[in-house]
């Protein structure tokens, strides 16, 4: 090891490291500690525009005084645990401003939501001024998204400036070294700083790895973490090498520096993996089963819910269409077909019948194109219009499908003349949730025909996104959008 060293003593890159680092390790990003200042300034904006609008609009008085007060405790309180609650306070989502400031609004309005029920229970809401309500929602919003932008930016310049930054030490030369190096690599992220490398092996290394230098062995890292230049240390060693990694760790222990075990190959496949514990056992979480627990129950209330409103009130509109249906051909009313369900499940899916019966495709084989000769002129308004799916919500309120979901395909669907799980490796996992009446892949516009195999990766990669992001306001926004144009598309025939 003295060897790589000797090699390495003019270079730059350890010169400009040893320089930021000398004498006192100085500041260091504690991410609670931001998570913490970030709450507080979310407090001090919300309050302080509430106070600010009531001075200067409503105007102070011994009268209302108490009103107000407890008002602006309730919201304050209210907005920064839903806030904490949805994760606003994690340290990987305020340093990633803009990003969910979208979210943050959207749970800002449901705490005005909130504020309305519970001032409508009370008998209070005479007691308060609509402006000072709405503005202090405005003014809070907009507060909170140029504070924290304003976080963000003063991060960056700070760790730019080597003054709050995390100082990281990897263990082991190899693989999981480079994979691990990459990838910090790739998020551009200047809090995070990678001093170097270390391994006890002296032969076979190279100096650098992704242009990150190997500094010396592990009595070199400690001697490092000893002067104060390392916050966090990484072992990037096979998980095999069990008797290994506990004499690092061990070796590691007394020493005041994080220690985290880095993630085996495997685990560079599946980049947005946690660590859990099943039976006390620490294990690599990769994938979740979803709409399990909360969110599970939670959603079978929705559907219930909803499914038997909508069909409440659309049942005069059902019974005119099933006239207008046998009044134009013979045949039955609704149309059944197979389809796969949750967790590839058979399901018969029951729409309004759109085709002369005895030119119906039970298996979906030919998908519908324009002008079709097969579509009724009933059918045909009703494809247009999705009025032909209403008949679903029957599925629903038998537990087959949800309201809002993937939209189940027929058995022997196909885009470019090849089976849709032929032309995308991950189909199958639409079926981890039951399959929905719209989704958000048909809200933004990819429904209809299939006439290439662009078009069933597009709606995939949309439902995949709808599966792992499920929240009750995500589908109170589809269907939302739903109502006002989803029932309609150019591709619907």
């Amino acid at each position: 090891m003295k060897l790589i060293q000797t090699s390495l003593e003019n270079d730059p890159a350890i010169e400009k490291v040893a320089a930021l680092n000398a004498g006192d390790r100085g500041l260091s990003l504690s991410e609670s500690i931001v998570s913490g200042l970030v709450g507080l300034a979310d407090a001090v904006a919300i309050i302080s525009v509430q106070v600010a609008i009531y001075l200067f609009y409503v105007g102070w008085s011994p009268d209302n005084m108490q009103f107000y007060l407890t008002a602006i405790g309730v919201m304050s309180a209210v907005t920064i645990s839903l806030f904490h609650q949805m994760g606003f306070y994690e340290f990987s989502t305020i340093v990633s401003w803009p990003a969910r400031m979208r979210h943050l609004l959207t749970t800002l309005a449901l705490v005005g939501l909130i504020c309305v029920g519970v001032g409508f229970a009370f008998k209070v809401t005479e007691e308060f001024s609509r402006i000072w309500f709405f503005g202090s929602l405005v003014g809070s919003a907009g507060l909170i998204v140029a504070e924290r932008g304003f976080a963000r930016l003063t991060i960056e310049k700070l760790a730019s400036d080597g003054v709050f930054v995390r100082n990281i030490a990897i263990i082991g030369a190899g693989n999981q070294a480079e994979q691990l190096i990459a990838r910090i690599q790739e998020q551009n992220a200047p809090w995070k700083r990678i001093v170097g490398v270390f391994d006890d092996r002296r032969t076979r290394i190279a100096n650098r790895i992704n242009n990150v230098p190997v500094l010396g062995s592990m009595s070199d890292l400690v001697q490092w973490v000893r002067q104060g230049h390392v916050h966090d240390v990484v072992i990037t060693l096979p998980w095999s090498a069990d008797e290994r990694l506990v004499d690092i760790i061990r070796r590691l222990r007394p020493l005041p520096v994080h220690i985290h075990l880095g993630s085996d190959l495997i685990g560079y496949h599946f980049p947005r993996h946690r660590e859990r514990y099943l039976g006390g056992v620490p294990v690599m979480h990769i994938a979740a089963a979803p709409l399990t627990g909360w969110s599970g129950l939670i959603k079978a209330i929705e559907d219930k819910i909803v499914a038997a409103t909508v069909l409440t009130l659309f049942a005069p509109i059902m019974l005119l269409i099933a006239i207008a249906i046998r009044m134009e051909s013979s045949g039955p009313v609704l149309f059944r077909q197979k389809r796969y369900g949750f967790n590839n499940r058979l399901i018969e899916v029951l729409k309004f019948r759109s085709m002369y019966h005895h030119m119906r495709d039970d298996d979906g084989v030919l998908s519908t194109s324009q002008q079709d000769a097969r579509v009724t002129k009933v059918g045909a308004f009703l494809r247009r219009t999705s009025l032909d799916e209403l008949p679903q919500l029957m599925n629903v309120l038998r537990g087959e499908m949800s309201v809002v979901g993937p939209r189940p395909h027929a058995i022997m669907s196909k885009a470019g003349g090849r089976l849709f799980e032929e032309v995308v490796e991950e189909y199958a996992v639409r079926h981890k949730v039951k399959p929905g009446l719209t989704g958000w892949a048909q809200v933004n516009g990819w429904r209809g025909e299939t006439l290439n195999e662009e078009d069933i990766k597009k709606r995939v990669e949309l439902d995949l996104f709808y599966i792992e992001n499920y929240t009750l306001w995500f589908d109170l926004r589809i269907l939302l959008i739903t109502a006002f144009i989803g029932w309609t598309g150019k591709r619907a025939y």
